[in-house]
């Protein structure tokens, strides 16, 4: 465990949280969301490996993430390096200070892979401010205005498996939901017409949410290249 600016970090595996952190997992998750769903929190906790969180000196726990790395036989690319970011809340005092990114980074290398030219970073998104680190992306998927190839769709659809999707549609690259709301975020969205665009087939009553993926430092050749 290690501090920085006054919060202790730690990552634990999610097959063995303590119950009180279980508590202040829970209780930041109702703060980040409107008529927040525990049930899917709880499933989630068990579909990735790993738990990162930052807590004050009080005890008071500031944000969370969960997260997981694997080598993944996908289409056309076998045993690759995949980091499967999960879901990450953040206490409203502690917003814009880099912590969701530094917390998503700790749950997602808390597993040492191979060593490999790139690795493909993926994300289930429920709005278009959490999607906007894939948008900023030129070689992300999905784009606006763009069908998604073959090759994109094939490598969608794994990684919608891989993460226990019920339900996964390669056009749109919307995640289908359990049926219920996960919650509605708490969060100003500030967006362009674009990325509330590919938010449109979302449905967020039914827990739907937005996959996007995108191959890291650069992507394989032909993986930009479209009919």
């Amino acid at each position: 465990m290690t501090s920085n600016a006054g919060l202790a970090f730690a990552v634990v595996q999610t097959d063995s949280i303590a119950d009180e952190v279980f508590a202040e997992v829970k209780r930041l998750f109702a703060e980040n969301y409107r008529d927040a769903n525990l049930s899917y929190l709880e499933k989630n906790l068990g579909k990735l490996r790993f738990l990162s969180t930052a807590t004050a000196a009080d005890g008071e726990m500031a944000g969370f993430a969960l997260g997981e790395a694997r080598v993944i036989d996908l289409p056309q690319a076998p045993a690759s390096n995949v980091h499967l970011a999960g879901l990450c809340c953040v206490g409203t005092e502690y917003r814009r200070q880099g912590l969701f990114r530094r917390l998503t980074g700790l749950a997602l290398t808390a597993f040492e892979l191979p060593r490999a030219e790139r690795f493909l970073t993926c994300g289930r998104t429920a709005h278009p401010a959490s999607f906007r680190g894939f948008y900023s992306n030129p070689a992300a998927v999905p784009r606006p205005g763009q069908r998604p190839n073959a090759w994109q769709r094939e490598v969608g659809a794994a990684i919608a498996t891989a993460y226990g999707s019920p339900g996964f549609d390669p056009e749109t690259f919307v995640v289908t939901g359990s049926g219920t709301p996960i919650g509605w975020p708490v969060i100003e969205i500030e967006a362009t017409p674009d990325e509330w665009e590919m938010f449109r087939p979302v449905d967020r009553a039914r827990g739907d949410s937005l996959l996007g993926i995108a191959w890291q430092p650069g992507p394989p050749a032909g993986w930009l290249e479209y009919p």
